[in-house]
């Protein structure tokens, strides 16, 4: 969105990321972070136009990777 990977949609990402069992992490410039951290996500500071790596591992880490990709190519829950 607009304001980057911010509190709210960071909130939202570590939420959806919490419902499943496989893990998550997030990488921005060479810093990964665990996906289901609030305190991960927000350290990474994924401004508008940084670009973010996910990885995804577990049992249901492709349907989690299809969730979380498609969140973050979204507009992250935001009007």
């Amino acid at each position: 969105n607009k304001y980057g990977l911010h509190a709210r949609p960071a909130a939202k990402f570590v939420e959806i990321a919490s419902k499943y069992s496989a893990d998550v992490i997030l990488t921005k410039e060479g810093v990964d972070v665990n996906g289901k951290s609030i305190m991960g996500v927000l350290m990474l500071a994924a401004e508008k136009g940084h670009q973010v790596t996910l990885k995804t591992s577990g049992r249901d880490e492709e349907t989690l990777m299809n969730i979380l990709a498609d969140f973050l190519q979204g507009n992250m829950d935001e009007a």
